[in-house]
């Protein structure tokens, strides 16, 4: 005989155990969670298809006044910007950055590089710089015209000017990639060639007066004055951002220096026939180094 308290104790116990095994077999509630989404990596954004690259690759027969030249660049800042110290000497194969480093160590201190002809120089004694005071005579270099030997010109010594100095009023050049600048004539006359890709040198001319002023056509920084390319007598070649340049040849004098600032419209020449059969200035503007047709930028004569 089971006793009443027992039977409910045992009731009790049977209970517990059914609810145990329904808990057991049914297991832990499940929860539907939303798939995660992947974030696709972001891409830069696309570089335009004329502008400067990031790095060039020294090939052969290249020089570091041909390669900043064709980039739009002073050569001294690209030495500096990849520590070359002495400009006429660079590898196949080296590897320049055309932009300035995130820091100053790779700046060197630039020698001045002996005259080229269109190729890399190695172990060529430099010639002592000229003391300040010292007047010097531009060096008589004369190559026939290349895109190459065309660059050279940032390597020779700049003509000197008869008491020539800055203009404390000249706004500095401007360091920005603007298309935009504000471009005028570089002297008056009339047009007598016009800018085609298939020209030996791709600008326009101008023809005028001898002695008759040449104009910075926008403002910008003197980056070479003097002479030494077969074909452009007394060269003037100013930098006005990091997109242009402005080229101006066949001078009979050179009224600025190398790494003046000069302002639109300023007096920085005087025309001339220098390697040319007539008076006359040919005129080009560069865009990251490549010519392109200065009537398109020019207004209207």
């Amino acid at each position: 005989m089971i006793w009443p308290s027992v039977r409910i104790a045992l009731a009790c116990a049977l209970a517990a155990a059914i609810v145990a095994g329904c808990v057991a077999r049914r297991g832990a509630p499940v929860v539907e969670r939303a798939p995660e989404a992947k974030t696709a990596p972001a891409k830069p954004a696309p570089r335009p298809p004329d502008a400067r690259p990031e790095f060039y690759t020294v090939r052969k027969g290249d020089t570091l006044y041909s390669i900043a030249l064709d980039h739009g660049l002073d050569y001294r800042e690209l030495a500096q910007w990849n520590g070359i110290s002495d400009p006429g000497i660079i590898g196949l194969g080296q590897r320049l950055r055309l932009s300035p480093p995130t820091s100053t160590a790779m700046a060197a201190p630039l020698k001045t590089a002996p005259a080229v002809e269109g190729r890399p120089i190695s172990g060529a004694p430099l010639p002592p710089a000229p003391a300040d005071n010292m007047k010097t005579q531009p060096k008589a270099v004369r190559a026939p015209y290349s895109e190459q030997t065309y660059a050279q010109l940032a390597s020779l010594r700049p003509e000197p000017a008869e008491a020539v100095r800055p203009d404390p009023r000249s706004p500095p050049a401007r360091d920005d990639s603007d298309d935009n600048l504000s471009w005028g004539w570089p002297a008056r006359g009339k047009l007598i060639s016009s800018f085609h890709d298939s020209a030996s040198l791709k600008g326009i001319g101008i023809a005028g007066k001898l002695g008759q002023p040449v104009l910075a056509s926008a403002a910008g920084r003197v980056i070479f004055s003097g002479t030494g390319i077969r074909g452009f007598g007394k060269l003037i070649v100013i930098k006005h951002n990091n997109t242009f340049l402005s080229v101006y040849a066949h001078n009979s004098e050179l009224m600025v220096k190398e790494g003046q600032s000069v302002a639109r419209g300023q007096k920085i020449a005087e025309m001339g026939n220098t390697d040319t059969d007539q008076v006359k200035l040919h005129f080009e503007i560069r865009r990251f180094g490549k010519p392109v047709d200065p009537m398109k930028l020019l207004p209207p004569a």
